[in-house]
């Protein structure tokens, strides 16, 4: 059985011509970066000189780049506490807001807003509020008898820079939530009703077996943006010499490319990354899977 429209004579030209300019974009933004970088990773290059080839000398040393370790056990460290945080936060957030509450349009803007706002300028606002002297946190502790506390110093600045990055993530949780909350059919709930289950128990038994594929596709947008999360950590954790008191690996990577120039390094650190996000990727469309078979 044919279903849908299909472009017949001139209008597939038409078709082609007006999606020309996406496709072209597609094919040297994207696939185009893709492939730049799987060049680069071969070779050394400082951006000035002749790049030089170094075949897989670029993979070899990160078997022995001590920053990378530390960079990538620290990604791993972060997306284990942000993960989670953003699906919690954000399913609590849909919840509330799928209700017939009055302002509702406005707390989903008021809610949905860092994620449109400048991370540059959240960012230096979470700095002030994080400042050990005169920052808004610790003048609500002091004011409270309690020590002020350094936010982001070595032992509180994962937690105090996943505060901040879920935070920003809500918003983006909360509409994908929001969306899967009002597919699930309001009958159900009427006769889970009349059976006598509260609010409760609906929820554990009806919405979250229902939204799975939300919770599914919500986790893999936290992985992905959890492992590629650089602009609240440079701008809360860089130091006066470039460095990072929480150096997650796209720092490390922005480092190589931009501070010191090593491109090559830069570039293999990135198809690294890439694989890495790409399995966690896999994996979740397995676990899908298995869900949805038992």
């Amino acid at each position: 059985m044919q279903t849908g429209l299909k472009p017949l004579g001139r209008e597939r030209l038409w078709l082609l011509a007006l999606l020309s300019p996406s496709l072209v974009g597609l094919a040297f933004g994207a696939f185009g970066s893709v492939f730049a970088t799987l060049l680069i990773s071969f070779l050394h290059w400082d951006l000035i000189t002749p790049p030089e080839w170094a075949g897989l000398d670029n993979f070899a040393k990160l078997f022995t780049d001590s920053q990378f370790h530390k960079s990538l056990l620290t990604t791993f460290y972060f997306s284990s506490l942000y993960v989670p945080g953003v699906l919690v936060t954000s399913l609590i957030v849909a919840v509330l807001l799928n209700r017939k509450l009055r302002g509702l349009a406005f707390f989903r803007t008021v809610y949905f807003l860092p994620v449109v706002s400048s991370a540059v300028a959240v960012g230096l606002v979470w700095t002030g509020i994080y400042a050990k002297d005169n920052g808004l946190l610790n003048r609500a502790i002091e004011a409270l008898g309690g020590q002020p506390v350094t936010w982001l110093g070595s032992q509180m600045v994962l937690v105090s820079v996943v505060i901040v990055n879920i935070w920003g993530a809500v918003g983006e949780g909360m509409i994908v939530f929001l969306a899967g909350l009002q597919a699930v059919p309001r009958d159900i709930y009427d006769a889970a009703e009349v059976d006598g289950a509260n609010e409760w128990q609906q929820f554990c038994h009806i919405t979250l077996p229902l939204i799975v594929p939300t919770l599914f596709f919500q986790a893999v947008l936290s992985t992905i943006n959890g492992f590629q999360a650089f602009e609240y950590v440079y701008i809360l954790t860089r130091q006066a010499g470039g460095g990072s008191n929480m150096p997650v690996l796209m720092f490390t990577i922005y480092r190589n490319g931009f501070n010191w120039f090593r491109m090559g390094q830069a570039s293999a650190q990135a198809l690294v990354l890439a694989l890495i996000i790409f399995g966690l990727t896999l994996l979740y469309f397995w676990l899908q899977r298995r869900w949805a078979a038992a």
